[in-house]
């Protein structure tokens, strides 16, 4: 499972201080399967945190190679800052994706239920949204938050949920993969 798109968190124009190879490198997170990943550019290629790159089986025009996934832990200080705001605009334009995944989530084993791995989310909330959900989909996260008594924010939820699985602090991975 490899992203075609790589948003850019950091960028490195001579590479990272301690690598004998100076090159201009890029931290990034894929689009679609959120893996961390680090880039090589081209010679002379200018990009800003933000930016999106193809890092796809085609002809890249401005991607040398890539490095490969990297962890939480070695992302820059500043790619981890910036890696939150991209996070959030990930799932402001995947909600439909997002809002899918409490539709149609399931049960883990016979004690836990794949929502309850949502931060915020008990047995209470885990039975209001099943039992919404065999109503009527969900069709956006106001609509979750109308119909769902008291459940927190499932947007924060879902952000929490990502970096955690970025971090590799839990077994269970629902949206990293």
């Amino acid at each position: 499972m490899k992203d075609d798109e790589l948003i850019i968190l950091d960028f490195l124009p001579t590479g990272h201080a301690a690598s004998r190879k100076s090159e201009p490198t890029a931290q990034g997170i894929g689009r679609k399967f959120l893996n961390l990943l680090e880039i090589a550019l081209r010679e002379g290629t200018q990009i800003k945190p933000g930016d999106e790159l193809y890092i796809g089986e085609k002809e890249r025009d401005k991607v040398k190679y890539i490095k490969g996934r990297i962890r939480y832990d070695g992302l820059t200080s500043f790619a981890k800052s910036e890696l939150e705001v991209v996070i959030d605009k990930l799932i402001s334009e995947g909600e439909e994706r997002f809002v899918n995944f409490f539709n149609v989530a399931g049960p883990v084993n016979t004690r836990l239920h794949t929502l309850e791995i949502l931060q915020g989310v008990g047995k209470k909330h885990m039975w209001a949204i099943i039992k919404e959900r065999k109503v009527k989909k969900f069709e956006s996260f106001e609509d979750l938050k109308k119909r769902v008594e008291m459940l927190p924010d499932p947007k924060k939820m879902i952000k929490k949920r990502v970096i955690e699985e970025l971090k590799e602090s839990d077994r269970y991975r629902l949206f990293v993969v």
